[in-house]
C-alpha cells in the first residue's frame, strides 16, 4: 500500500508499505476521505507538541472496513465508518474515570502513531462508529466537529448565554454551531476579514468582531449592555490571544482554552480572582460527542458542505498540501479523497 510520510517538518513523500496486518478486536479499513486540520499543518511546520518524526499524519479519517475481528460488534465488512482515533490505555486514572479522552498514556493516530494518509489502517473495532445517513465526507468531519461539541459540553452552555468564540477556523466553526444549538447567543471574533465574512454567511451569529480594527473590550461591552459574555472559548493556537481572553470574561465566567500552544501562558491573578474565574482546558473528545455530532449532522442542525473548501486525491496529496499551509489558500477544511 501506498502511504505519505512527513519525514520531517517540510518535508512529504510517497513511499510503499507493507499492508497491516488483521489481529483480535481489529477492523482493517481502506480509507475513503481524509480531512486535514491544524494538527497536520503544525506537525509539517514543526510547530506541534507531543510529537516525533517521521510521522504518516492524519486523523479526520472516514472508512470502508474490509477485515473484522471485533469480538461483539455489529459492525460488518462493506460498511463505511467514522474512526475515533484517540487510542486510550484502558488502565490510567483519567480512563478509569470515564475521560479516555485525555489518558495518561494517550496515543492519537497521526501524532503519537501513524495515521491515515495511508491506504489503508488497522484500527481498533470500538473505535470505529457507523451512520448509513451520512456521507464519508461527513463521517470524516465528524472528529473536527466532536472536538468543538466536546468543548461545549465541557462549558455547559445554557440557553440565552453570550458566547464569545475567539478563532474562526475549523475548531472555532464548530465551537460557534454547537454552541447555538445548546442555545447559546454566539459573538466570532477573528483577526482575518475573509474568516469573519464566512462565519456571516455560512454561520448563523449573532456578531462578529474583527480583531485590530476596533476596541474588542469595548465592542464586547456594548454587544452585551456592559455585561460581557458569560463563556469564552479560545480556538486560535496564538498565546497572546489566550492571554487576552481572560479580560473579556464576564464575572461568574467560564474560559474554556480548546485550542494548544507550545508556550507557557499567564493572566493578571486580580483579574482572575475577581471574576471567580472558571478556566477549563478542552481535549480531544469522547463517543459521546461523536454520537451527538453524527446525530445533529443527520437532522441537518449543523452546516458540513462549507466547510469544504479544498478538496484532491491522495496521489495529489503530497504536492498540494505546501499550499494549503499558506494563509493565502483561504483554505477552511481540506479534504482528501482515496
Amino acid at each position: 500500500m501506498k502511504s505519505i510520510i512527513c519525514q520531517k517538518p517540510g518535508e512529504l513523500f510517497i513511499s510503499e508499505q507493507p499492508l497491516p496486518s488483521s489481529s483480535a478486536g481489529h477492523a482493517l479499513v481502506r480509507m475513503k476521505r481524509l480531512g486535514i486540520c491544524g494538527t497536520d499543518l503544525h506537525a509539517y511546520g514543526g510547530r506541534q507538541p507531543f510529537f516525533s518524526y517521521p510521522r504518516i499524519l492524519g486523523h479526520e479519517l472516514s472508512a470502508e472496513i474490509v477485515e473484522i475481528d471485533g469480538g461483539e460488534t455489529e459492525l460488518k465488512a462493506g460498511e463505511t465508518v467514522a474512526v475515533i482515533p484517540y487510542l486510550e490505555c484502558g488502565r490510567c486514572i483519567a480512563c478509569r474515570n470515564g475521560k479516555p479522552n485525555c489518558c495518561v498514556n494517550m496515543q492519537v493516530l497521526g501524532v503519537h502513531r501513524d495515521g491515515g494518509m495511508s491506504e489503508y489502517l488497522s484500527i481498533p473495532a470500538d473505535h470505529l462508529i457507523k451512520n448509513s445517513r451520512l456521507s464519508p465526507d461527513q463521517l470524516a468531519l465528524t472528529e473536527c466537529f466532536s472536538i468543538g461539541a466536546h468543548a461545549v459540553r465541557r462549558a455547559a452552555v445554557q440557553p440565552g448565554e453570550q458566547v464569545l468564540v475567539i478563532g474562526a477556523g475549523p475548531i472555532g466553526l464548530g465551537i460557534m454551531q454547537f454552541a447555538r444549538i445548546a442555545g447559546g447567543s454566539v459573538i466570532s471574533l477573528d483577526i482575518s476579514k475573509e474568516r469573519l465574512a464566512f462565519v456571516e454567511k455560512h454561520i448563523p451569529v449573532q456578531h462578529t468582531i474583527q480583531a485590530g480594527t476596533v476596541d474588542v473590550a469595548q465592542r464586547l461591552a456594548e454587544l452585551t449592555n456592559n455585561d460581557f459574555p458569560t463563556v469564552i472559548f479560545d480556538a486560535t493556537g496564538n498565546r497572546q490571544s489566550m492571554m487576552d481572553g481572560f479580560l473579556y470574561l464576564a464575572h461568574g465566567g467560564r474560559y474554556v482554552l480548546v485550542s494548544l500552544v507550545t508556550a507557557d501562558i499567564s493572566f493578571p491573578d486580580p483579574e482572575f480572582h475577581k471574576r471567580e474565574t472558571t478556566l477549563l482546558s478542552s481535549r480531544n473528545a469522547l463517543r459521546a460527542d461523536f454520537e451527538w455530532v453524527m446525530e445533529c449532522m443527520a437532522n441537518n442542525k449543523v452546516k458540513t458542505a462549507p466547510m469544504i473548501t479544498h478538496r484532491c486525491s491522495f496521489m495529489e496529496l503530497a504536492e498540494q498540501f505546501p499550499h494549503w499551509t499558506r494563509p493565502e489558500s483561504s483554505v477552511i477544511k481540506g479534504i482528501v479523497e482515496f
